[in-house]
Protein backbone atom coordinates (compact mmCIF):
# COMPACT_ATOMS: atom_id res chain seq x y z
CA UNK A 1 0.00 0.00 0.00
CA UNK A 2 1.26 3.45 -0.93
CA UNK A 3 0.42 6.33 1.39
CA UNK A 4 0.77 9.73 -0.24
CA UNK A 5 1.11 13.08 1.51
CA UNK A 6 0.83 16.38 -0.34
CA UNK A 7 2.35 19.62 0.90
CA UNK A 8 3.19 23.07 -0.34
CA UNK A 9 -0.28 24.50 -0.71
CA UNK A 10 -1.32 27.82 0.73
CA UNK A 11 -2.45 31.33 -0.06
CA UNK A 12 -0.79 33.09 -2.99
CA UNK A 13 -1.54 36.21 -4.98
CA UNK A 14 -2.60 35.98 -8.59
CA UNK A 15 0.46 35.83 -10.81
CA UNK A 16 2.51 34.10 -8.15
CA UNK A 17 3.97 30.61 -8.00
CA UNK A 18 3.78 27.57 -5.78
CA UNK A 19 5.52 24.23 -5.79
CA UNK A 20 3.51 21.31 -4.49
CA UNK A 21 5.18 18.15 -3.24
CA UNK A 22 3.87 14.63 -2.91
CA UNK A 23 5.80 12.13 -0.83
CA UNK A 24 5.19 8.70 0.59
CA UNK A 25 4.74 8.39 4.33
CA UNK A 26 6.06 4.86 3.98
CA UNK A 27 7.25 2.69 1.14
CA UNK A 28 8.50 3.79 -2.23
CA UNK A 29 7.16 5.35 -5.41
CA UNK A 30 9.43 3.16 -7.47
CA UNK A 31 7.52 1.67 -10.38
CA UNK A 32 4.54 3.99 -9.99
CA UNK A 33 3.35 6.55 -12.46
CA UNK A 34 2.17 9.67 -10.68
CA UNK A 35 -0.50 12.22 -11.42
CA UNK A 36 -1.73 15.55 -10.11
CA UNK A 37 -5.40 16.48 -10.02
CA UNK A 38 -7.40 19.28 -8.49
CA UNK A 39 -10.96 19.74 -7.36
CA UNK A 40 -12.72 23.04 -6.83
CA UNK A 41 -15.96 23.29 -4.82
CA UNK A 42 -18.91 22.01 -6.80
CA UNK A 43 -16.72 20.74 -9.64
CA UNK A 44 -15.42 17.37 -10.74
CA UNK A 45 -11.87 16.27 -10.10
CA UNK A 46 -9.71 17.64 -12.89
CA UNK A 47 -6.57 16.09 -14.31
CA UNK A 48 -3.50 18.35 -14.49
CA UNK A 49 -0.38 16.34 -15.21
CA UNK A 50 1.24 12.93 -14.95
CA UNK A 51 4.73 11.48 -15.04
CA UNK A 52 5.97 7.94 -15.52
CA UNK A 53 8.07 6.11 -12.96
CA UNK A 54 11.42 7.11 -14.49
CA UNK A 55 10.46 10.73 -15.16
CA UNK A 56 11.07 10.29 -18.87
CA UNK A 57 7.45 10.68 -19.92
CA UNK A 58 5.20 13.54 -18.90
CA UNK A 59 1.58 14.14 -19.89
CA UNK A 60 -0.37 17.33 -19.40
CA UNK A 61 -3.90 18.56 -19.60
CA UNK A 62 -3.95 20.90 -22.54
CA UNK A 63 -5.38 23.80 -20.56
CA UNK A 64 -2.47 23.99 -18.08
CA UNK A 65 0.47 22.99 -20.19
CA UNK A 66 3.05 25.76 -20.04
CA UNK A 67 2.06 27.04 -16.60
CA UNK A 68 2.36 23.76 -14.67
CA UNK A 69 5.35 21.42 -14.67
CA UNK A 70 5.46 17.97 -13.14
CA UNK A 71 8.72 16.37 -12.05
CA UNK A 72 9.94 13.73 -9.66
CA UNK A 73 13.00 12.85 -7.60
CA UNK A 74 13.02 9.11 -7.05
CA UNK A 75 15.92 9.37 -4.60
CA UNK A 76 13.56 11.32 -2.35
CA UNK A 77 10.40 9.40 -3.28
CA UNK A 78 8.81 12.75 -4.10
CA UNK A 79 6.83 14.17 -7.00
CA UNK A 80 6.45 17.88 -7.61
CA UNK A 81 4.05 20.20 -9.35
CA UNK A 82 5.48 23.62 -10.12
CA UNK A 83 2.69 26.11 -10.75
CA UNK A 84 3.43 29.52 -12.23
CA UNK A 85 1.32 32.52 -13.21
CA UNK A 86 -1.42 31.40 -10.89
CA UNK A 87 -4.96 32.60 -11.54
CA UNK A 88 -8.00 32.97 -9.31
CA UNK A 89 -9.53 29.95 -11.01
CA UNK A 90 -6.63 27.77 -9.88
CA UNK A 91 -8.10 27.83 -6.38
CA UNK A 92 -8.83 24.21 -5.46
CA UNK A 93 -7.71 21.24 -3.43
CA UNK A 94 -4.79 19.60 -5.20
CA UNK A 95 -4.28 15.84 -5.04
CA UNK A 96 -1.50 13.52 -6.09
CA UNK A 97 -2.19 9.95 -7.12
CA UNK A 98 -0.21 6.83 -7.97
CA UNK A 99 -0.81 4.19 -10.62
CA UNK A 100 0.89 0.96 -11.66
CA UNK A 101 -0.39 1.50 -15.19
CA UNK A 102 1.51 3.15 -17.99
CA UNK A 103 1.51 6.93 -18.34
CA UNK A 104 0.72 8.56 -21.65
CA UNK A 105 -2.28 6.66 -22.92
CA UNK A 106 -5.85 7.98 -23.03
CA UNK A 107 -6.60 6.64 -19.54
CA UNK A 108 -3.93 8.79 -17.96
CA UNK A 109 -6.30 11.70 -17.31
CA UNK A 110 -9.02 9.51 -15.76
CA UNK A 111 -9.08 9.47 -11.94
CA UNK A 112 -10.17 5.82 -12.08
CA UNK A 113 -6.76 5.00 -13.61
CA UNK A 114 -5.08 5.67 -10.26
CA UNK A 115 -4.81 3.29 -7.35
CA UNK A 116 -3.72 5.49 -4.47
CA UNK A 117 -4.53 9.06 -3.51
CA UNK A 118 -3.29 11.61 -1.04
CA UNK A 119 -5.54 13.70 1.21
CA UNK A 120 -4.99 16.86 -0.78
CA UNK A 121 -3.53 20.28 -0.15
CA UNK A 122 -5.49 23.52 -0.45
CA UNK A 123 -4.33 26.17 -2.89
CA UNK A 124 -6.03 29.55 -2.68
CA UNK A 125 -5.23 32.29 -5.18
CA UNK A 126 -6.22 35.79 -4.18
CA UNK A 127 -6.52 38.98 -6.21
Amino acid sequence: QVQLVESGGGLVQAGGSLRLSCATSGGTLSGYGMGWFRQAPGKEREFLAAINWSGGITYYAGSEKGRFTISRDNTKNTVYLQMNSLKLEDTAVYYCAATRSAIGGPGTSNPLYYDYWGQGTQVTVSS
